[in-house]
């Protein structure tokens, strides 16, 4: 998919013009490309410069516009929306990061949609289960097993287990009440807990659900936990904060500038003088605040170049033992749709799973495909960890060739004619040098840096206990994390913390 703007040098955007959310679309009127070697020399300030336009970046600079500060959003990307990406396919959209809305109640995700006469819709399907020699499951039997595990996962523990030990366990009590003619069944059993650690590893972006901390400080928001925008797309929730939503005026005194890496962030330890960002292209610009949201993934490879000073130990270690996680999504595309409006899961047999070649290894991460609300005629495939970082590196032609393979040998006794796709689209969160991974985890060694996620949001503070260097993003959201409502709380979070008198 051709993004519309590629550009060796920055992308700048007057957001009060009428700002388009790329990449669906961009009115190239409203950019100039800024080489005037003059404005490198003369360090351009505002009140406060944002790096990263995700939900956390983007929340945090309107809100801060709104309050008549003049800001500066940064963005490496030649796009606005971070791990959130709406992009037009089949006969719609397709969301290639963030999916869904994760709760309906204290959502300010759900609630802008709301307040703006927006409808989502909940994507609770049914779902059929096919395994891997072609027959159906026990759709009944298989539904009540993954519920009660699901309800497990998020039942408060203090033992120090990973959550595959602590749902195994509570598995196993499980059908020893209520299925005891199961307990004999070591394939079943094995072959389910298999189906179960693959399912968890969709929700946590994790490898294996033995990398997870069945300790975890994470709280749903209340209410349907699978809200989609469906038509509308993710890049809706931009457009309402960004007000260029049915070409709205947008905020005067917000600038934006894409495809601007940053390469240092300068902070001053006494209370005199500037934050200085300097960015890959040489441009330099200054501001009395900076509010960093790049993503975990960002700081784990750059933290030690990126800041001068470095960093405290405390926030480095922080950045050291939080995990962030993997999933990507393969999205074909078909002529039609030939497929129920339902999800499909994928139960594979021990054996299917042996018989796979070194170079097929990576099918086995598929547990299920769905149907998009944003697209009659596509469906989406999910994988995570290391196996999706696999499939980051393959040609796009076998990519399609296997999932299909992978579809046919599930689905192909049911629907015989499974037709070839006509396109896909796949993420690449983890090759991305901009992202690095889609969201964080709790990991086993949670228990022991219960406050790591505070650490990695305390700002960097200055001989006068300003704050001059703040932190937000999903990672730094001690119970909401892995969300974009979790996200954008951090980024109002910090805008407050320099609008300490706002009734905003």
């Amino acid at each position: 998919m051709n993004l519309p703007i590629r550009s060796d040098q920055p992308v700048f955007i007057d957001v009060a013009s009428g700002f388009q959310e790329v990449p669906v679309e961009l009115d190239k009127t409203l950019v100039k490309e800024e080489v005037d070697d003059d404005s490198r020399a003369m360090p351009e300030s505002y009140d406060t410069i944002v790096v990263g336009l995700g939900s956390a970046g983007v929340t945090a600079a309107t809100i801060l516009a709104k309050a008549g500060k003049r800001v500066l959003g940064l963005e490496a990307m030649d796009r606005i929306g971070g791990r959130v990406k709406t992009v037009p396919f089949g006969d719609g959209f397709i969301e290639e990061g963030a999916e869904w809305i994760h709760g309906t109640e204290n959502s300010r995700v759900y609630q802008m949609a709301i307040d703006n006469n927006i409808p989502t819709l909940d994507q609770e399907l049914e779902f059929e289960v096919y395994r891997s020699d072609g027959t159906l499951g026990n759709n009944s039997l298989i539904s009540e097993l993954v519920a009660f595990c699901h309800d497990q996962a998020f039942t408060a523990t203090d033992k120090p287990l990973s959550l595959g030990e602590f749902i195994t366990g509570k598995f196993m009590e499980h059908i020893k009440i209520k299925y005891p003619e199961l307990q004999s069944n070591q394939t079943f059993i094995k072959e389910f807990l298999n189906f179960m650690n693959l399912i968890v590893n969709n929700y946590e972006g994790s490898n294996d659900w033995t990398d997870v901390s069945a300790k975890s400080a994470f709280k749903e928001l209340g209410g349907h936990q699978h809200m989609s925008w469906h038509r509308y797309g993710y890049k809706t929730f931009f457009e309402l904060l960004l007000n260029t939503y049915n070409n709205g005026p947008g905020w005067p005194n917000l600038d934006i500038k894409l495809n601007s890496p940053v390469s240092k962030i300068i902070w001053p330890r006494d209370s005199t003088g500037n934050v200085i960002v300097q960015c890959e292209g040489g441009q330099t610009y200054t501001a009395r605040h900076v509010i960093v949201t790049v993503s975990l993934g960002v700081l784990k490879e750059r933290h030690s170049t990126l800041f001068s000073p470095e960093l405290p130990q405390d926030k480095i270690t922080a950045i050291d033992k939080i995990t962030i996680g993997l999933v990507d999504k393969i999205v074909l595309q078909f002529a039609e749709g030939w497929w129920e409006n339902k999800y499909f899961v994928l139960l594979w047999n021990e054996d299917d799973i042996n018989s796979l070649g070194n170079d097929e290894k990576w099918l086995r991460r598929f547990v299920d495909v769905g149907p998009s609300m944003a697209s009659n005629r596509t469906l989406t495939f999910w994988t995570t960890g290391d196996d999706a970082r696999t499939v980051e590196t393959l040609p796009d032609e076998i990519v399609i060739r296997k999932t299909m393979e992978l579809l046919r040998k599930f689905m192909g006794k049911k629907y015989s004619n499974i037709p070839e796709p006509t396109g896909m689209l796949r993420s690449k969160w983890y090759s991305n040098p901009y992202t690095r991974g889609s969201y964080t985890y709790d990991n086993l060694d949670t228990p022991n840096y219960p406050h790591a996620r505070e650490a990695l949001g305390a700002p960097l503070l200055d001989s006068s206990g300003t704050p001059r260097v703040l932190f937000a993003g999903e990672a730094t959201n001690p119970i909401h994390f892995s969300t974009v409502a979790g996200a954008s709380d951090t980024g109002y979070r910090e805008a407050m913390r320099l609008l300490p008198s706002s009734k905003m």
